[in-house]
């Protein structure tokens, strides 16, 4: 199947007690048994829900997985891959990872004692020299939040094997739709798919797809034994936004290349952030390794008062937290979705006062290009 009929046909289709063309929502917490141990495949809904596993089975396939999981959050996924390490193991990250990921390492893993070193992972070099005797994993985020770096998935996934290293990709700015990681190398890949997959704003939920049985096991002992798993609304929810998600991409990419080249000849903005750029450091990489370049663009403006000036101006652009949906969103990463990390290490990476973030949506192109140029021109920049 062709990506785009598959985001129609994959997984579970249907009903066919019913003849219902949707999966239904088994809103239920629990499944009467035969006899003890004898039962329909389902006992309790934390340990599987014909819902949620509709949609596990959709994303496996669109990821190219053996077996896919649903979690309560984007966070709650991160915390399950991470749970199958243990105390002493030692992790490398993408240094300009999104905030709450860099968090829950530095606040929370870091206290169960897993270490963490973030590096620019578009650099192997820079790999080999984080490498440790306890160095246990690789997270990988690509294209990164919100500098859109991109790293080499098949070369990492070279490396991290000739390491023994257990490989992660986060995949969210990209979507299956654009990138499959599993099929580079990777051993596990997670998506917030409150963002892209969901699409509209309505759902919080993580993902998770795996390369192996064993992985498989494990991270199902995981998820049930922590207990963070998506309800079957939202698991509904995601699987309606999954069908029209290449129509979305493909829209959310058209309009993102005229924005981009507004904002590249705009003698207010210093930078522009955008794999689709040919300047882009890993312009050529981007091309070849993923199937498009996204919706996701930063910029900078010189500094927080011309970014407030901006975020005062802008009528279809919403400041919000998020990414990804129908709607264009804007937002100020140092001080919003990256304001965990502490502003030195924000310098050192580039997310300074002056970065603003613009998560482009399906609106008219040029109605969203009008409005910049309003806020850009009327906040004297």
């Amino acid at each position: 199947m062709r990506p785009k009929t598959k985001l129609i046909h994959a997984g579970i289709v249907g009903d066919p007690h019913t003849g219902a063309v949707s999966v239904p929502i088994y809103q239920v917490s629990t499944y009467e048994q035969e006899a003890v141990g004898v039962h329909k495949g389902y006992e309790y809904s934390r340990t599987g829900n014909p819902t949620r596993h509709a949609l596990e089975e959709v994303i496996k396939e669109l990821e190219d997985g053996v077996r896919g999981f649903a979690f309560s959050s984007g966070m709650a996924a991160i915390h399950a891959a991470m749970s199958l390490l243990k105390s002493g193991d030692h992790v490398i990250l993408t240094d300009d990872v999104y905030g709450g990921t860099y968090r829950i390492f530095t606040k929370v893993l870091h206290r169960l004692g897993i270490e963490s070193t973030f590096v620019d992972t578009t650099s192997l070099q820079a790999l080999q020299q984080a490498l440790q005797s306890n160095t246990k994993a690789i997270y990988v985020e690509t294209p990164t939040n919100p500098l859109l770096k991109v790293t080499d998935i098949a070369a990492v996934a070279k490396w991290s094997k000739a390491n023994e290293l257990l490989f992660i990709v986060d995949n969210t700015f990209s979507t299956p739709y654009w990138q499959t990681p599993l099929a580079l190398g990777a051993d596990i890949v997670l998506h917030s798919a409150t963002k892209y997959i969901g699409g509209h704003s309505d759902v919080v939920a993580g993902l998770a797809v795996v390369n192996s049985e064993q992985l498989g096991e494990e991270l199902h002992f995981i998820q049930n034994a922590i207990g963070a798993v998506l309800g079957p609304m939202d698991s509904w929810l995601l699987m309606r936004g999954l069908k029209t998600l290449g129509l979305r991409m493909e829209a959310q990419e058209r309009n993102a290349e005229q924005i981009v080249a507004f904002l590249n000849q705009h003698p207010a903005v210093s930078k522009v952030n955008y794999p689709g750029l040919s300047d882009h450091p890993q312009h050529t990489l981007a091309s070849t390794q993923a199937r498009g370049f996204g919706g996701m663009v930063s910029f900078d403006v010189g500094g927080s008062a011309k970014v407030d000036e901006v975020l005062s101006k802008v009528r279809y652009f919403t400041l919000a937290e998020s990414l990804g949906a129908v709607e264009s969103l804007i937002s100020v990463p140092a001080r919003m979705t990256h304001a965990s990390i502490p502003y030195e290490r924000r310098q050192e990476l580039g997310i300074t006062d002056g970065l603003i973030r613009i998560s482009i949506g399906i609106e008219d192109a040029q109605d969203l290009i009008e409005d910049l140029t309003s806020a850009l021109s009327e906040s004297g920049l």
